[in-house]
């Protein structure tokens, strides 16, 4: 890799004092690791931000209790140690003595705020219902209760009890997760929703932000407060919001860019001879699925969302079109999810052949009164990243072989937008992807319960799927849990609010000469842990 010293060769056209970091680990304050995310970040507020490329960077500047090791595994952060009560619903931590990057002590109590905050009506965060598993969450976020009766509290400044709705296996993953982590209260108060710009922010993990501008980049430095400071190798970590793949290979081969969250799949063979080393591939945690919005006519007919998902070939698209390794999916969440030891459901028509599929995805229009004279049309809205734009006119062709009178319209949109459309319900059918919050089936189907809010893009409601739930929610027994989770799922998609479409690998592009980066199935990459290999250091220091 290229060891880019601070200042040198980057875009920023501004004077910035790094501040001296103390400890010796090791590590080179004037080494800067460049990170390509894949699309516009919209906000770094933890409580409003929805967006995996958005979490690349929060997860570098704010620590929760808990967190992911290199490789995936869940290990301590704030938290020193916990005790859990018999029944599985009182939580009790104890925090590390640490302080914000202000010097301000980190406390139990700017944990209850942050956790009140999220469910507060007003901040109206697109993720609170994830944490609805903390006892009154839910009504508090429905602005019924105050916010005093959330299930959290500060027993004294380093101890937090969190009490829980439902036992819940999977409560130290999900603490992993950007939503639960604390926010620096008295610089929240201070400058509300800027808070989370470079010249108020405070924060408690590896790396602060420095500068921000739309079309530049983001950066932020190392911050000699953090609590494992000396063991950082780089001091400024700068991230780059990269939608066009075409340019990250140019930024690569320039020597630009040491890390990019994603590539062009059909085009691995090809980057593995340009650029060796470079394209990691691994099995993940991630489902791409389309929506249907199924509070809106036609797609409040089953039979139309039915003949629309049994249309399309996911052999094809799996076969010839997207990145090696994707699977096709006939059913919502992937394989290798933890707590789903189960016979898993899939949608019936798996092992039909293609001319049996389009026959019958014909007949089911025709049922729901569609035909020559009546002819049917949509429009389907794909993001503009990864391998979605290259699935989106094989889809229309597909559908437009239902039958002539059948017309399908495409239409791509800028990720961020579309996310936004989705969250709006603002679409007929539309494109979007999963990537594990928490390694749990309940991670995936609770995207469908009526309270899910604005993650439920379609407004999909069944009280049986929600009771089935809720029922697996009060199951202790891991194996009892899942056949209950899978007796929901197959009434999910027997309804069809959502088609699953591939299971994808995680896709990340790393150069080579980085150490500390390990394939999980989350793909969770913390910049702390990557440092330039030994040699490489060597080399350059000797030049």
């Amino acid at each position: 890799m290229r060891l880019n010293r601070l200042f040198a060769g980057t875009a920023i056209a501004f004077a910035l004092a790094l501040s001296a970091c103390g400890g010796g680990g090791g590590g080179d304050d004037t080494l800067t690791l460049r990170r390509g995310i894949s699309a516009k970040v919209d906000t770094l507020d933890p409580h409003r931000s929805s967006a995996a490329w958005e979490n690349i960077i929060i997860g570098d500047m704010f620590h929760g209790l808990m967190q992911h090791a290199p490789d995936g595994e869940v290990i301590p952060a704030m938290a020193e140690s916990w005790e859990t009560s018999e029944d599985g619903l009182v939580w009790t931590f104890t925090l590390r003595e640490t302080t914000w990057s202000d010097g301000v002590p980190v406390t139990a109590d700017d944990f209850v705020y942050a956790l009140r905050r999220i469910q507060d009506p007003a901040i109206a965060s697109q993720y609170s219902s994830l944490l609805y598993i903390i006892k009154n969450a839910q009504p508090l976020n429905e602005g019924r209760i105050a916010p005093e009766e959330l299930g959290v509290r500060a027993i004294d400044e380093r101890t937090l009890e969190i009490t829980l709705e439902e036992p819940a296996p999977y409560f130290l993953g999900l603490l992993t997760h950007y939503t639960t982590f604390p926010v620096p209260q008295h610089i929240v108060e201070q400058y509300g929703e800027a808070w989370v710009q470079p010249e108020n922010i405070e924060v408690n993990g590896p790396y602060k932000l420095v500068y921000w501008v739309t079309g530049d980049q983001l950066v932020a430095d190392k911050n000699p407060l953090f609590y494992e400071a000396d063991t950082l190798c780089f001091g400024r970590v700068s991230y780059f919001e990269i939608e066009d793949l075409a340019a990250v290979e140019r930024r690569i081969e320039a020597g630009d860019l040491d890390i990019n969250n994603d590539f062009d799949g059909g085009r691995k063979a090809e980057l593995d001879r340009r650029f060796p080393g470079w394209a990691r591939t691994s099995p993940g945690l991630l489902t791409t699925y389309w929506s249907f919005n199924s509070s809106e006519a036609p797609f409040d007919d089953v039979r139309v969302r039915k003949a629309l998902a049994m249309a399309v070939d996911r052999e094809f698209l799996v076969n010839d079109v997207l990145t090696p390794g994707f699977i096709p999916a006939y059913n919502f969440v992937p394989p290798g999810i933890a707590n789903y030891e189960t016979d898993r459901p899939e949608v019936y028509w798996k092992s039909m052949s293609r001319p049996e599929r389009l026959a019958e995805a014909r007949r089911s229009l025709e049922e729901a009164g569609y035909g020559p004279d009546n002819p049917f049309q949509f429009e389907y809205k794909h993001r503009s990243t990864g391998d979605n734009p290259k699935a989106a006119p094989v889809a229309q062709a597909n559908w437009n072989e239902i039958a002539p009178w059948v017309n399908a319209q495409i239409l791509r949109q800028d990720t961020k937008v579309l996310y936004a459309d989705l969250r709006q319900s603002n679409f007929e059918v539309a494109d979007g992807g999963w990537l594990a919050d928490y390694n749990d089936p309940l991670n995936y189907l609770y995207l469908l319960d009526t309270d899910a809010g604005q993650q439920n893009y379609g407004n999909y409601s069944n009280p049986e799927f929600d009771n089935l739930l809720e029922l697996a929610s009060q199951e202790r027994d891991l194996v009892a849990r899942a056949a209950i989770f899978a007796q929901a799922e197959q009434i999910m998609l027997e309804d069809y609010p959502i088609t699953p479409m591939w299971f994808q690998v995680t896709k990340n592009l790393v150069d080579p000469n980085l150490d500390g980066w390990a394939e999980n199935a989350e793909d969770n990459h913390r910049s702390r842990w990557l440092c330039p290999k030994a040699d490489v250091t060597e080399a350059t220091s000797a030049e």
